[in-house]
């Protein structure tokens, strides 16, 4: 984990580390909309600003790779209403997701948290819900070790809801890989399990 660049006590002989570079960035963007770094209510925003950069941008998943041994065959495990907050690249504009997971085991399955742990990390980053998907798909079957993996996102994205056309709307997005690749019951209950989690 990096270390914290906020002006802080740093514990060896009383000395403080320099502000967050982030803070004159939050301050050059107050003063370019006209707002006055300085006036009561907006003195430590600029401070705010970088922790909270700082908490997205380091944000630590912890281990995901805890399984467990399972005995049974033929099983889909399904994890259904994921909810993660990211950051639209294009526009750095926050979007939510709702995010379903369906996987087979091979021989063992992946811990429950363990999915929520997947999605934040590749959530807490600059994306683009398509990738994002890709990318949780990508390392669930890495470490389940199974081929036959499906990730479905449905997600609401403030640069549209709120700037441009500003419409409310959700986008989903899906990756279906082995038994889900085929239109059978598989894919079919991870769809309506999708569809349920959010309206």
């Amino acid at each position: 984990m990096a270390e914290s660049h906020t002006a802080v006590d740093a514990g060896v002989g009383g000395e403080t580390l320099p502000p967050d570079p982030l803070e004159d960035v939050a301050r050059q963007l107050l003063l370019e909309i006209g707002e006055d770094p300085e006036r009561e209510g907006l003195r430590g925003t600029p401070a705010r600003f970088a922790r909270w950069w700082r908490e997205f941008s380091e944000y630590d998943a912890g281990d995901v790779g805890t399984l467990f041994e399972m005995k049974a065959q033929d099983q889909v495990v399904m994890v259904s209403d994921i909810n993660v907050w990211s950051l639209c690249e294009h526009h750095l504009l926050p979007f939510s997701c709702a995010i379903t997971v369906a996987y087979r085991p091979v021989g063992s399955v992946l811990g429950l948290s363990k999915f929520a742990r997947i999605a934040q990390r590749h959530a807490h980053r600059l994306q683009v819900q398509e990738r994002m998907v890709e990318e949780v798909a990508e390392e669930i079957g890495a470490v389940t070790g199974s081929p036959d993996v499906a990730v479905i996102a449905r997600g609401e994205h403030l640069c549209m809801s709120m700037r441009g056309i500003r419409t409310p709307a959700l986008m989903t997005s899906a990756v279906y890989r082995g038994i889900f690749e085929d239109d059978g019951p598989a894919r079919h209950e991870l769809v309506a399990a999708a569809l349920r989690g959010r309206s």
